[in-house]
C-alpha cells in the first residue's frame, strides 16, 4: 500500500498540494496532459524548481490569461466540467467529491442550498485546476491512502468577495469540523478552503506519520512569505508496513435522547445510513428524574460530520451533539463471490496477520431468498457452506 502523508507544518494551499506531489515524483508532463483534458481555457501552467527560505522545492502556478473571463460558477457547472473531461473515472469522481464538500461548506456558511451556492474564488479556473491536479498527481504516484498532520489555520483576517473575514475563513472552518488543528504563530491565512476540501476529502486519518517505509519526499511552495517558517508543504511518500494493519481515524457523534419516539429514532437511523454513516446504534440509559432514554451514536468519516450533524439536529429533539475523533484498526477487506444453489453471493472477507473473518453479504442473501421463495437462513447456510468448500 502506497501512503502519502501531508506534513502541514506551515499550512496548505491547493497549489502547494500539487507542487509537493510533483516534487515527490509525479510526472509533470503527464500532469499537464491530464489537465489539458479539462474543458476550460484562459490559463497557462508554470511548474518550476525554486528555493524558498533555504529549501529547494517546486512551485505550481496557474497563470490566468489577461482579459479572459473568469465566471462565478455553481456546483453543477463545475461538476459538468469534470464529468465531461478526458480524466480517468477515479480522478473525476474524487474531484467531484471535493467540490461537493466545498459546496456543502459554502451553503452552510451562507445559509443557502448547495444548488444556489456561487463558488466565487473556488469556482474559478485556478481552483479547478488545483483540485484536479492534486487528485491526478496522487493517481500518477499510485497512492492508495492519504494521511494528514493536524492542520494550522493561521490568524488575523483575509479579504475575499464577501469583504474582510476572520481567519480561518468561514468555509475553511466548516470544512475542518472534526479535524485536529495545530497551533502556529504565523499570522495570515495558512490553509485555504481549497486545500481544506482536498485534504479532508482524501485523508483517512489526521495525526502523526503512519508506519511506512519512506520512498520519496516532496516540497511545494506557496505565494505567501513566511515570517517564522517557510511557506512550504511537505509530503512524504512511503510503503505501508502491513503488519500494523489498516489504521484510520473516524468521528464518533453522540447525543442523549429521552423525548424522541423509537419510530423517529429508527427513521433518523435510516437517514444517517443513507447519507453514508459507517455505523449507527443506540444504547438504553436512565436520565435525570429516572426518565428512560437512549444514547444515539453515529460513526462516520471526518468529511461526513456536517451532514450527520444536520440530520441529527433536524430529525431528533437534541440540543447538542458530542463529538470526538477515534482511531480504529481494521481488517484488510475484500469481497469474493461464491456460487450457491441460489446464485452467486458475495462474501465479505477480512484478513490481518493470519486471522480471516468471512460473512455472507446480507443484502445479497436477502435478495436471493426473496427471489427463490426460501428462508433467509437457508441462503446464509448455503453461502457459508459454499465458502467452506472453496
Amino acid at each position: 500500500m502506497n501512503i502519502a502523508y501531508f506534513d502541514c507544518f506551515s499550512g496548505a494551499g491547493g497549489d502547494m498540494i500539487v507542487a509537493a506531489l510533483v516534487d515527490a515524483g509525479a510526472d509533470a508532463d503527464a500532469l499537464r496532459k491530464g489537465l489539458s483534458g479539462l474543458k476550460v481555457g484562459g490559463y497557462g501552467l508554470s511548474i518550476e524548481r525554486v528555493t524558498k527560505q533555504g529549501l529547494a522545492a517546486t512551485r505550481f502556478n496557474v497563470q490566468l490569461d489577461a482579459g479572459a473571463p473568469q465566471p462565478h460558477r455553481h456546483l453543477r457547472h463545475v461538476l459538468d466540467i469534470l464529468k465531461s473531461s478526458a480524466l480517468s473515472e477515479g480522478v473525476r469522481d474524487t474531484a467531484c467529491r471535493v467540490f461537493q464538500r466545498l459546496a456543502e461548506a459554502e451553503a452552510a456558511v451562507h445559509g443557502t442550498t448547495v444548488e444556489k451556492v456561487h463558488f466565487h474564488e473556488v469556482g474559478a479556473v485556478d481552483a479547478i485546476v488545483d483540485v484536479v491536479g492534486a487528485v491526478l498527481a496522487l493517481e500518477l504516484l499510485h497512492v492508495d491512502r492519504v494521511v494528514c498532520s493536524p492542520i494550522p489555520t493561521g490568524s488575523g483576517t483575509v479579504t475575499c468577495d464577501h469583504g474582510v473575514l476572520p481567519i480561518p475563513a468561514p468555509a475553511t472552518t466548516r470544512l475542518l469540523l472534526g479535524v485536529p488543528l495545530a497551533a502556529c504563530d504565523e499570522v495570515g491565512e495558512l490553509t485555504t478552503p481549497t486545500a481544506a476540501a482536498v485534504l479532508t476529502t482524501l485523508s483517512s486519518a489526521f495525526g502523526p506519520i503512519p508506519p511506512m517505509t519512506l520512498t520519496a519526499v516532496g516540497y511545494g511552495v506557496g505565494t505567501r512569505e513566511g515570517r517564522t517558517r517557510p511557506n512550504v508543504l511537505r509530503v512524504l511518500i512511503g510503503e505501508g508496513v502491513e503488519e500494523y494493519g489498516d489504521v484510520d481515524q473516524i468521528v464518533m457523534l453522540e447525543t442523549n435522547l429521552d423525548d424522541t419516539s423509537p419510530e423517529v429514532v429508527g427513521y433518523c437511523t435510516e437517514r444517517l445510513f443513507t447519507e453514508g454513516a459507517l455505523d449507527v446504534y443506540t444504547v438504553p440509559i436512565l436520565m435525570k428524574k429516572q426518565r428512560s432514554g437512549v444514547v444515539l451514536t453515529v460513526l462516520c468519516e471526518i468529511g461526513k460530520v456536517p451532514a450527520m450533524e444536520r440530520i441529527l439536529f433536524a430529525e431528533t429533539t437534541t440540543f447538542g451533539i458530542r463529538r470526538r475523533t477515534v482511531e480504529r484498526t481494521k481488517l484488510h477487506r475484500r469481497f469474493e463471490n461464491v456460487a450457491t444453489p441460489f446464485g452467486d453471493i458475495r462474501m465479505k472477507v477480512g484478513e490481518r496477520e493470519g486471522v480471516v473473518t468471512a460473512s455472507p453479504e446480507f443484502e445479497d442473501c436477502k435478495a436471493a431468498a426473496l427471489k427463490h421463495g426460501v428462508a433467509l437462513r437457508e441462503v446464509i447456510a448455503a453461502t457459508n457452506a459454499a465458502w467452506a468448500r472453496r
